[in-house]
């Protein structure tokens, strides 16, 4: 990403470090875990021919600021991280804007389209179902897969077991990541944030999820829903019909790729987004 700029936010409640480049209207990436913005250094540039990209940590991963938690563990729900980046894209110039999400990433995005329905024109969630259903669908395959959701939320464990040995957690043996992420994963406070992420999971984002499904509220922009196709068929079969439950502009289908799709297939998933950003929104 060297044609992009690299600079810090002050949202009010955490610092992000985000990356921008491109010209026209503006797109903001989010990224999964254990990631950084750099999962989005293949996509990014491809984008940005076209587009105003907007990639940030975070709060909580990579450089952002990790803020004090509580015990309801709501400053790392994706409720507060939807907020940080409302102000980001402010500060930023943007009023309204397209935002791509993948893993974690995927249900800050959905957040954000849910809680500011005036500020998203587009949404695109990458291999991720909304937290409330796939909780809501949960059983033993799910529980043998995503395992990590559970333990991850457990109290104090998790940061000793990881930060005992974080490339054998990651696997970095057997799954390379970029530097920055590495660092990250090397990071204890990034650790402890990023595991407060999946405790907010299984609490506080799953009531949001929950209320806005009892209220009847739905994601008003055009949706893109993309996915692995190993991945979420054999956890829920019909990947866009627990979509469905959300939204009522959607479209989506599998791809050839593992989970990181923006590493896996970049040129592929970039073409996607920029054909469904073209949908008026």
């Amino acid at each position: 990403m060297a044609d992009f700029t690299l600079t810090r936010i002050d949202t009010g409640e955490a610092e992000l470090r985000v990356s921008v480049g491109g010209s026209g209207p503006p797109v903001l990436l989010l990224h999964g875990h254990p990631r950084t913005h750099t999962t989005w250094r293949h996509v990014a540039p491809l984008l940005a021919a076209d587009h105003t990209v907007v990639c940030p940590d975070l709060r909580g991963y990579g450089e952002s600021s990790k803020p004090e938690t509580t015990p309801d563990h709501a400053p790392y729900s994706k409720r507060a991280m939807a907020r940080d980046l409302v102000v980001l894209m402010r500060e930023l110039g943007h009023e309204r804007f397209a935002v791509v999400g993948h893993d974690r990433g995927g249900y800050v995005a959905t957040r954000l389209a849910l809680d500011h329905p005036d500020l998203v024109t587009h949404l695109v969630a990458l291999d991720v179902v909304p937290i409330g259903s796939a909780l809501a669908r949960c059983g033993a395959e799910f529980a043998r897969s995503w395992w990590h959701w559970f333990f991850l939320a457990q109290p104090e464990v998790p940061e000793r077991v990881i930060c005992a040995d974080p490339d054998a957690w990651y696997r970095t043996d057997r799954k390379p990541v970029d530097d920055d992420t590495l660092r990250a994963m090397h990071d204890p406070a990034t650790v402890h944030a990023m595991v407060e992420d999946y405790r907010a999971g299984l609490g506080v984002d799953r009531a949001h999820d929950d209320a806005d499904l009892a209220a009847g509220r739905r994601v008003r922009c055009p949706v893109l829903v993309l996915w692995a196709e190993g991945d979420l068929p054999t956890l829920y079969g019909d990947v866009l019909g627990v979509w469905r439950d959300w939204a009522d502009d959607l479209r989506g289908h599998g791809m050839r790729s593992g989970h990181h799709l923006a590493e896996d297939v970049p040129g592929e998933l970039a073409a996607e987004l920029r054909e469904f950003l073209r949908v008026a929104g």
